[in-house]
């Protein structure tokens, strides 16, 4: 026996809803892949943590040696000295130079069996070597700025949108010596949404306190670089232009050249110190400094809410005037008045936390947002493997904080205004 199967149609009324329903979960999906798309990637470089410490760059040695190790020590021996004639220090012997170092960094080099040829930096610390170079005195600092590096070529403006040789240069200087408190983003995930050309030309003071309030900063810096090739891999010409604040006002200007593709990142790091010794002299005269404007205070309150705060005022003041024109008997009991207490003001604490993986980081990030007290949590330096660095706004005072942090378990370690925390 044959038995013959038939799918039946859909009813006719019943066929635009399912193109309808087949239609929007195609729009999901397509939409939900653009915006992974748009924060997915590598959209910035993570700036390095700022030190204190004294930091000579660019230095070109040219050694020989019996061997490639002694070659490599003489040339290492050859930019300390060379470094510390560049900071203009004492006559002091080798061994006394050899304790000031703190670090030797290893722009390029090559090693061959009897000769080195490099070009170096040179770290000092500051605490040891600071009272020989007369900079052992503490100096006052700008209030946080955030830091919105802008590139100009061949007719488009970008900052944070895909990896670039301004951003990076800004990401990697050390400002630890520096007057100005760089806030550096990194760009990465929704910040390469958020931190666009576009927001530079904003006015909006509620716009300008949400993103400021995000990076726990109070005003902001716009270096500018217009950078036009002659010709690929051939000669820069670059103009650099500083801007500030919400209204993006005209500070200084400048122009470079680097005549190679190769030349481009050491032009972009001295456009970087000038920058800083631009706005460092802003500090000094008194332009730059927060805008009075960017505080929530100064927000427009629409006409009928200002109007139920008019009539509230008002009736305080006529109960005030009707308490004052009724004295008070003078046998009559005065009622305690209830003990106010204020709360503490916030302070910013840095925190540098031991992050072996991935993991560690996200629950450190996790601990510190669930901490009672704990306003807000900036990321100022990722290093996966090693020590981050944060930036924690807190209710209370550090010594509170530290307290906390180890009612969780975390071993915490105390100084001037940070707190150093691991498991």
């Amino acid at each position: 026996m044959n038995a013959s199967f038939r799918l039946s149609p859909l009813p006719f009324g019943r066929l635009p809803l399912a193109f309808a329903i087949v239609a929007i979960a195609a729009l999901a999906l397509v939409a939900a892949a653009s915006l992974f798309a748009q924060v997915s990637g590598e959209r910035g470089i993570q700036p390095v943590a700022s030190s204190s410490d004294i930091e000579v760059t660019g230095i070109a040695v040219d050694t020989r040696g019996d061997t490639a190790q002694e070659a490599r020590t003489n040339g290492w021996r050859e930019a300390q000295r060379i470094a510390w004639d560049r900071l203009d220090g004492p006559a002091i012997p080798n061994a006394r130079l050899d304790s000031l170092v703190a670090a030797i960094v290893v722009e390029e080099e090559s090693l061959g069996p009897r000769r080195y040829i490099a070009k170096l930096g040179v770290i000092f610390d500051r605490q040891r070597a600071g009272a020989l170079l007369g900079a052992s005195g503490s100096r006052s600092r700008s209030a946080p700025m955030l830091v919105l590096p802008v590139t100009q070529t061949g007719g488009t403006f970008m900052m944070f949108e895909t990896r670039n040789s301004w951003q990076q240069a800004w990401a990697q200087y050390q400002f630890g010596s520096s007057r100005i408190d760089y806030v550096r983003p990194s760009g990465a995930g929704g910040e390469s949404l958020l931190l666009t050309y576009g927001q530079t030309g904003r006015r909006s003071r509620v716009w300008w306190n949400t993103v400021l309030d995000q990076f726990s900063a109070a005003d902001v810096l716009v270096p500018v670089a217009k950078l036009d090739w002659q010709y690929p891999g051939g000669p820069v010409e670059a103009q650099f232009t500083a801007r500030y604040g919400p209204d993006n006002r005209y500070l200084d200007s400048f122009a470079m050249r680097a005549d190679s593709a190769a030349d481009l990142p050491q032009m972009l790091d001295d456009a970087v110190e000038r920058f800083d010794t631009i706005f460092v002299a802003a500090l000094a005269d008194g332009t730059l400094r927060p805008d009075p404007t960017l505080t929530l205070d100064n927000v427009e309150v629409s006409p009928e809410i200002r109007a139920i705060l008019d009539d509230a005022r008002r009736a305080e003041e006529a109960a005030a005037a009707l308490a004052d024109s009724d004295p008070v008997p003078a046998d009559a009991e005065t009622p305690a008045s209830p003990v106010q207490t204020l709360p503490p003001a916030a302070v910013t604490v840095t925190i540098q936390v031991a992050t072996p993986d991935a993991q560690a980081f996200d629950g450190a990030l996790r601990a510190l947002r669930g901490v009672n007290g704990v306003g807000g949590v900036t990321v100022t330096s990722t290093a996966i493997g090693g020590t981050s660095v944060l930036r924690v706004s807190f209710g209370g005072d550090q010594a509170s904080l530290a307290a906390a942090l180890r009612g969780l378990g975390w071993q915490v370690v105390e100084g001037n205004g940070a707190l150093s925390i691991s498991r």
